[in-house]
């Protein structure tokens, strides 16, 4: 499971529906990238990461630094 996409969403107040949309994807996808049923392809972490602005070390919980490295 993903706790810190999830967090990251339900801080902006989004569903997992809207996620879906901002992402092209469907709900149902969109929630198993969330559980870590599938493996969340590199664009869409990559997408997820710029529309959080946090690192993708950050959302697999690799570090607890958000920042982005440059």
């Amino acid at each position: 499971m993903y706790q810190r996409i999830r967090d990251l969403r339900e801080d902006k107040d989004l569903t997992q529906a809207q996620m879906g949309s901002i992402l092209s994807c469907s709900q149902r996808v969109y929630s198993n990238y969330e559980r870590g049923d599938i493996d969340i392809p590199t664009a869409i972490l990559i997408k997820l990461a710029d529309f959080h602005q946090v690192s993708i070390d950050y959302l697999l919980e690799r570090t607890t630094n958000p920042k982005i490295n440059e």
